[in-house]
């Protein structure tokens, strides 16, 4: 089985989009030093609680110790 998952999700309607085209993760893109598709982190807690089980999210972040990554996972669920 292929599985898919589209990166720089930027708002709830691209996140419902790429769910109902099956999409089986979504990618959101936290502060980053450069590069594109970053959102802040409520707008990425916004749309992580509109993406239905069994598809996936990940976090992406620039963050670089676990108690770091771990404050922000749990900021944006």
């Amino acid at each position: 089985m292929t599985r898919t998952k589209i990166c720089c999700i930027s708002s709830v309607d691209e996140a419902r989009a790429a769910v109902r085209l099956g999409a089986s993760a979504v990618g959101l893109v936290s502060e980053m030093p450069s590069g594109p598709g970053v959102i802040s982190e409520e707008v990425i807690a916004e749309i992580a609680a509109t993406v239905p089980p069994p598809v996936a999210t990940f976090l992406l972040t620039s963050q670089t110790t676990s108690a770091e990554i771990i404050a922000q996972q749990r900021r944006c669920r």
